[in-house]
Protein backbone atom coordinates (compact mmCIF):
# COMPACT_ATOMS: atom_id res chain seq x y z
CA UNK A 1 0.00 0.00 0.00
CA UNK A 2 1.65 3.07 -1.06
CA UNK A 3 1.92 6.11 1.56
CA UNK A 4 1.22 9.47 0.76
CA UNK A 5 3.18 11.92 2.14
CA UNK A 6 0.93 14.27 4.74
CA UNK A 7 0.64 18.12 3.82
CA UNK A 8 3.07 19.95 6.85
CA UNK A 9 0.58 22.40 8.70
CA UNK A 10 2.10 25.42 9.78
CA UNK A 11 1.37 27.76 12.27
CA UNK A 12 -0.75 30.47 11.62
CA UNK A 13 -2.02 28.67 8.06
CA UNK A 14 -5.84 28.03 8.39
CA UNK A 15 -8.40 27.59 5.98
CA UNK A 16 -8.23 30.13 3.44
CA UNK A 17 -11.30 29.46 1.04
CA UNK A 18 -14.01 28.98 3.58
CA UNK A 19 -13.16 32.38 6.14
CA UNK A 20 -12.48 34.37 2.84
CA UNK A 21 -15.77 33.50 1.34
CA UNK A 22 -18.15 33.64 4.96
CA UNK A 23 -16.29 37.04 5.78
CA UNK A 24 -17.17 38.45 2.01
CA UNK A 25 -20.22 37.44 2.23
CA UNK A 26 -21.32 38.74 5.51
CA UNK A 27 -19.21 42.04 4.45
CA UNK A 28 -20.92 42.57 1.09
CA UNK A 29 -25.05 41.96 3.10
CA UNK A 30 -23.50 45.02 5.63
CA UNK A 31 -22.33 46.92 2.50
CA UNK A 32 -25.27 46.33 0.74
CA UNK A 33 -27.74 47.80 3.69
CA UNK A 34 -24.93 50.38 3.70
CA UNK A 35 -25.96 51.68 0.13
CA UNK A 36 -29.60 51.30 0.86
CA UNK A 37 -29.11 54.19 4.14
CA UNK A 38 -26.95 56.07 1.52
CA UNK A 39 -29.62 56.04 -1.03
CA UNK A 40 -32.33 56.71 2.29
CA UNK A 41 -30.00 59.82 3.58
CA UNK A 42 -29.79 61.22 -0.57
CA UNK A 43 -33.78 60.79 -0.51
CA UNK A 44 -34.80 62.27 2.68
CA UNK A 45 -31.94 65.76 2.16
CA UNK A 46 -33.60 65.40 -1.28
CA UNK A 47 -37.27 65.75 0.22
CA UNK A 48 -36.54 68.41 2.83
CA UNK A 49 -34.46 71.01 -0.09
CA UNK A 50 -38.41 70.66 -1.38
CA UNK A 51 -39.72 72.91 1.59
CA UNK A 52 -39.43 76.14 0.86
CA UNK A 53 -40.09 79.19 3.65
CA UNK A 54 -41.56 81.79 1.99
CA UNK A 55 -40.78 85.57 3.22
CA UNK A 56 -43.42 88.04 2.16
CA UNK A 57 -42.92 91.76 2.42
CA UNK A 58 -44.64 94.81 2.94
CA UNK A 59 -45.97 96.77 -0.49
CA UNK A 60 -44.25 99.39 -2.26
CA UNK A 61 -41.04 98.74 -0.73
CA UNK A 62 -37.82 100.37 -3.00
CA UNK A 63 -35.40 98.49 -4.69
CA UNK A 64 -32.70 99.46 -1.58
CA UNK A 65 -35.53 98.06 0.87
CA UNK A 66 -35.34 94.90 -1.25
CA UNK A 67 -31.74 94.68 -1.21
CA UNK A 68 -31.06 95.22 2.49
CA UNK A 69 -33.87 92.47 2.96
CA UNK A 70 -32.26 89.90 0.99
CA UNK A 71 -28.76 91.26 2.32
CA UNK A 72 -29.79 90.23 5.78
CA UNK A 73 -31.14 86.91 4.77
CA UNK A 74 -28.10 85.60 2.98
CA UNK A 75 -26.53 86.32 6.28
CA UNK A 76 -28.45 83.87 8.44
CA UNK A 77 -26.78 80.10 8.80
CA UNK A 78 -30.19 78.75 8.54
CA UNK A 79 -30.14 79.11 4.41
CA UNK A 80 -29.38 75.84 3.02
CA UNK A 81 -26.17 76.54 0.60
CA UNK A 82 -25.54 74.17 -2.41
CA UNK A 83 -22.41 74.26 -4.44
CA UNK A 84 -21.63 77.87 -2.87
CA UNK A 85 -24.87 79.38 -3.43
CA UNK A 86 -27.55 80.52 -0.99
CA UNK A 87 -31.19 79.08 -1.97
CA UNK A 88 -32.77 82.77 -1.97
CA UNK A 89 -35.03 83.42 -4.38
CA UNK A 90 -36.88 86.66 -5.29
CA UNK A 91 -40.18 86.31 -6.56
CA UNK A 92 -42.19 89.76 -7.41
CA UNK A 93 -45.61 90.03 -6.85
CA UNK A 94 -45.98 89.99 -11.19
CA UNK A 95 -44.55 86.54 -11.00
CA UNK A 96 -46.55 85.65 -8.21
CA UNK A 97 -49.80 86.81 -10.07
CA UNK A 98 -48.59 84.70 -13.20
CA UNK A 99 -47.84 82.15 -11.25
CA UNK A 100 -51.49 81.81 -9.71
CA UNK A 101 -53.51 82.55 -13.25
CA UNK A 102 -51.52 79.51 -14.78
CA UNK A 103 -51.80 76.76 -11.81
CA UNK A 104 -55.75 78.36 -11.47
CA UNK A 105 -57.05 79.08 -14.94
CA UNK A 106 -58.76 82.33 -12.91
CA UNK A 107 -57.47 85.62 -13.91
CA UNK A 108 -58.41 87.88 -10.68
CA UNK A 109 -56.95 90.76 -12.74
CA UNK A 110 -60.40 90.90 -14.87
CA UNK A 111 -62.43 91.94 -11.81
CA UNK A 112 -59.61 93.10 -8.97
CA UNK A 113 -57.66 96.31 -9.91
CA UNK A 114 -54.68 95.75 -7.55
CA UNK A 115 -52.84 93.00 -7.37
CA UNK A 116 -53.45 91.63 -3.77
CA UNK A 117 -50.30 89.35 -4.29
CA UNK A 118 -46.82 90.47 -2.31
CA UNK A 119 -43.04 90.42 -3.63
CA UNK A 120 -41.66 87.86 -1.45
CA UNK A 121 -38.38 85.65 -0.85
CA UNK A 122 -38.33 81.81 -1.01
CA UNK A 123 -35.88 80.16 1.12
CA UNK A 124 -34.96 76.62 1.36
CA UNK A 125 -33.71 75.85 4.98
CA UNK A 126 -30.97 73.72 6.06
CA UNK A 127 -31.69 69.80 7.10
CA UNK A 128 -30.48 70.57 10.59
CA UNK A 129 -32.77 73.34 10.81
CA UNK A 130 -35.91 71.57 9.58
CA UNK A 131 -37.80 70.70 13.08
CA UNK A 132 -41.15 72.10 13.74
CA UNK A 133 -39.29 74.34 16.74
CA UNK A 134 -36.65 75.17 14.91
CA UNK A 135 -38.74 76.59 11.55
CA UNK A 136 -40.92 78.53 14.08
CA UNK A 137 -37.88 80.19 15.87
CA UNK A 138 -36.90 81.14 12.32
CA UNK A 139 -39.88 82.77 11.56
CA UNK A 140 -40.10 84.72 14.18
CA UNK A 141 -36.69 85.64 13.63
CA UNK A 142 -37.33 86.43 10.00
CA UNK A 143 -40.42 88.59 10.71
CA UNK A 144 -38.57 90.61 13.05
CA UNK A 145 -36.94 92.62 9.88
CA UNK A 146 -37.88 95.72 8.83
CA UNK A 147 -40.25 95.11 5.80
CA UNK A 148 -41.14 91.71 6.28
CA UNK A 149 -45.32 91.23 6.19
CA UNK A 150 -45.74 87.67 7.03
CA UNK A 151 -43.40 84.32 6.82
CA UNK A 152 -45.19 80.97 5.77
CA UNK A 153 -44.77 77.12 5.50
CA UNK A 154 -46.20 74.07 5.19
CA UNK A 155 -46.11 73.32 9.02
CA UNK A 156 -48.59 70.13 8.66
CA UNK A 157 -45.77 68.61 5.98
CA UNK A 158 -42.72 69.22 7.99
CA UNK A 159 -44.76 67.79 11.13
CA UNK A 160 -45.47 64.49 8.68
CA UNK A 161 -41.97 64.55 7.50
CA UNK A 162 -39.90 64.63 10.63
CA UNK A 163 -42.57 61.83 12.07
CA UNK A 164 -41.93 59.50 9.00
CA UNK A 165 -38.40 60.26 8.82
CA UNK A 166 -38.06 59.27 12.80
CA UNK A 167 -40.08 55.85 12.52
CA UNK A 168 -38.16 55.15 9.63
CA UNK A 169 -34.66 55.62 11.29
CA UNK A 170 -36.31 53.45 14.51
CA UNK A 171 -36.70 50.88 12.29
CA UNK A 172 -33.59 50.56 10.22
CA UNK A 173 -31.54 51.30 13.50
CA UNK A 174 -33.50 47.95 14.63
CA UNK A 175 -32.66 46.31 11.46
CA UNK A 176 -28.86 47.40 11.55
CA UNK A 177 -28.41 46.16 15.36
CA UNK A 178 -29.73 42.68 14.33
CA UNK A 179 -27.05 42.58 11.13
CA UNK A 180 -24.25 43.70 13.09
CA UNK A 181 -25.18 40.86 15.91
CA UNK A 182 -25.28 38.06 12.58
CA UNK A 183 -22.42 39.38 11.28
CA UNK A 184 -20.21 38.75 13.67
CA UNK A 185 -21.72 35.60 15.38
CA UNK A 186 -20.98 34.14 11.76
CA UNK A 187 -17.43 35.86 11.26
CA UNK A 188 -16.51 34.71 14.85
CA UNK A 189 -17.97 31.06 14.33
CA UNK A 190 -16.42 30.58 11.27
CA UNK A 191 -13.00 31.37 12.09
CA UNK A 192 -12.85 29.66 15.19
CA UNK A 193 -14.04 26.22 13.12
CA UNK A 194 -11.14 27.13 11.07
CA UNK A 195 -8.71 27.44 13.62
CA UNK A 196 -10.22 24.02 14.86
CA UNK A 197 -7.57 22.01 13.05
CA UNK A 198 -4.69 23.93 14.40
CA UNK A 199 -5.27 23.11 18.01
CA UNK A 200 -2.68 20.51 18.44
CA UNK A 201 -0.43 22.36 16.66
CA UNK A 202 -0.83 25.65 18.85
CA UNK A 203 -0.18 22.90 22.26
CA UNK A 204 2.87 21.78 20.59
CA UNK A 205 4.41 25.61 20.16
CA UNK A 206 3.51 25.82 23.91
CA UNK A 207 5.17 22.39 25.07
CA UNK A 208 8.09 23.35 23.15
CA UNK A 209 8.19 27.08 25.22
CA UNK A 210 7.13 29.29 22.80
CA UNK A 211 5.22 32.41 24.02
CA UNK A 212 1.50 33.34 23.61
CA UNK A 213 2.56 36.37 21.63
CA UNK A 214 4.83 34.32 19.23
CA UNK A 215 1.55 31.78 18.61
CA UNK A 216 -0.79 34.40 18.44
CA UNK A 217 1.01 36.73 15.67
CA UNK A 218 0.66 34.71 13.07
CA UNK A 219 -2.82 33.77 13.23
CA UNK A 220 -3.64 37.48 14.06
CA UNK A 221 -1.58 38.85 10.67
CA UNK A 222 -3.29 36.06 8.08
CA UNK A 223 -6.35 37.25 9.66
CA UNK A 224 -5.95 40.82 9.65
CA UNK A 225 -4.93 40.35 5.78
CA UNK A 226 -8.06 37.82 4.90
CA UNK A 227 -10.39 40.55 6.10
CA UNK A 228 -8.55 43.14 4.46
CA UNK A 229 -9.22 41.05 1.30
CA UNK A 230 -12.68 40.16 2.13
CA UNK A 231 -13.73 43.90 2.73
CA UNK A 232 -11.92 44.66 -0.70
CA UNK A 233 -13.84 41.75 -2.18
CA UNK A 234 -17.03 42.71 -0.99
CA UNK A 235 -16.34 46.36 -1.80
CA UNK A 236 -15.91 45.66 -5.23
CA UNK A 237 -18.82 43.07 -5.65
CA UNK A 238 -20.95 46.44 -4.39
CA UNK A 239 -19.58 48.79 -6.82
CA UNK A 240 -20.43 46.46 -9.92
CA UNK A 241 -23.93 46.20 -8.65
CA UNK A 242 -24.12 49.87 -7.73
CA UNK A 243 -23.04 50.56 -11.46
CA UNK A 244 -24.97 48.12 -13.13
CA UNK A 245 -28.11 49.27 -11.50
CA UNK A 246 -27.50 52.98 -12.29
CA UNK A 247 -27.16 51.73 -15.64
CA UNK A 248 -30.87 50.10 -15.69
CA UNK A 249 -32.63 51.83 -13.46
CA UNK A 250 -33.77 54.99 -14.39
CA UNK A 251 -33.37 57.64 -11.20
CA UNK A 252 -31.32 55.54 -9.24
CA UNK A 253 -28.21 57.55 -9.85
CA UNK A 254 -29.42 61.00 -7.86
CA UNK A 255 -29.62 58.75 -4.84
CA UNK A 256 -25.80 57.93 -4.65
CA UNK A 257 -23.83 59.89 -3.16
CA UNK A 258 -19.50 58.71 -3.98
CA UNK A 259 -18.23 60.27 -1.18
CA UNK A 260 -20.56 58.04 1.33
CA UNK A 261 -20.12 55.16 -1.18
CA UNK A 262 -15.57 55.89 -0.97
CA UNK A 263 -16.27 56.07 2.59
CA UNK A 264 -18.45 52.77 2.87
CA UNK A 265 -16.29 51.14 1.21
CA UNK A 266 -13.08 51.77 3.42
CA UNK A 267 -14.93 51.16 6.41
CA UNK A 268 -16.12 47.76 4.78
CA UNK A 269 -11.78 47.09 4.58
CA UNK A 270 -11.24 48.14 7.75
CA UNK A 271 -13.85 46.55 9.47
CA UNK A 272 -13.19 43.62 7.83
CA UNK A 273 -9.48 43.41 9.30
CA UNK A 274 -10.35 44.89 12.84
CA UNK A 275 -13.21 41.67 12.88
CA UNK A 276 -11.28 39.02 11.58
CA UNK A 277 -8.12 40.00 14.02
CA UNK A 278 -10.72 40.16 16.97
CA UNK A 279 -12.46 36.63 15.94
CA UNK A 280 -8.96 35.19 15.69
CA UNK A 281 -7.74 36.34 18.85
CA UNK A 282 -10.65 35.18 20.33
CA UNK A 283 -10.55 31.78 18.88
CA UNK A 284 -6.66 30.94 19.85
CA UNK A 285 -6.91 32.47 23.14
CA UNK A 286 -9.42 29.84 23.66
CA UNK A 287 -7.23 27.45 22.53
CA UNK A 288 -4.78 28.68 24.42
CA UNK A 289 -6.33 28.25 27.61
CA UNK A 290 -7.36 24.62 27.29
CA UNK A 291 -6.59 21.70 28.93
CA UNK A 292 -4.72 18.62 27.31
CA UNK A 293 -8.29 16.50 27.88
CA UNK A 294 -10.19 19.45 26.49
CA UNK A 295 -8.38 19.74 23.32
CA UNK A 296 -9.71 15.67 22.80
Amino acid sequence: MANYPRKKKTLGHFKFGSVLFSTTLSLFIVGLFGVILIQAKTLTSMIRENIEVQVFLDKNLEQKDLDGIQDNLSKRSFILQKEDTLSIRFVSDEEAAATFIESTGEDFTKFLEDNPLRDSFVLTIAEEFQTSEQLDGIATEIEAIPGVFEVSYMTDLVDSINKNLLKISIVLGGFILILIITVVMLINNTIRLALFSQRFLIRSMQLVGATRGFIRKPFLSRAFLFGMMAGAFASVILFALVKYTQANIEGFAMLQNQQLLVLLFGILIGVGGILSVLSTLRAVNKYLNMSLDELY
